[in-house]
């Protein structure tokens, strides 16, 4: 009787560590550094810094200028501005992330992925 109290005990434990464990790892978070290689410019990335308090900056892209982000479930939406012809254009863009790791952003925005690495 007692060595089935005792697997059950124990088997209760085990079960409750490995929830803890996959609790603890969570989703990764999309605040960084993300870049992209640079179509047709070999050895140069593109991309945004995602900070705290939903604040965005590009990088290495002076006419796309964002400004904030936020991320409202799997969807990421980045807002800025384009600038361009003498002209200033507000956006506002929303992604799927169909991937978010340690160093690995996937997003997809209708037909068009874009792999990101982090830079932390």
């Amino acid at each position: 009787m007692k060595k089935k109290v005792m697997k059950k005990v124990l088997g209760s434990l085990f079960l409750f560590a490995g929830l803890t464990a996959l609790s603890a790892c969570g989703e990764a978070s999309v605040e960084g550094v993300w870049v992209e290689p640079v179509p047709g410019m070999e050895g140069e990335v593109q991309g945004f810094n995602l900070s705290e308090g939903g604040k965005a900056a590009s990088v290495n892209m002076a006419t796309l200028q964002y400004t904030g982000w936020e991320k409202v479930g799997n969807r990421l939406i980045l807002s800025g501005n384009s600038i361009g012809n003498g002209q200033t254009i507000s956006f506002r863009d929303t992604f799927l992330i169909e991937k978010i790791s340690g160093d690995s952003l996937v997003l997809k925005d209708r037909n068009l992925t874009r792999a990101y690495k982090s830079m932390r």
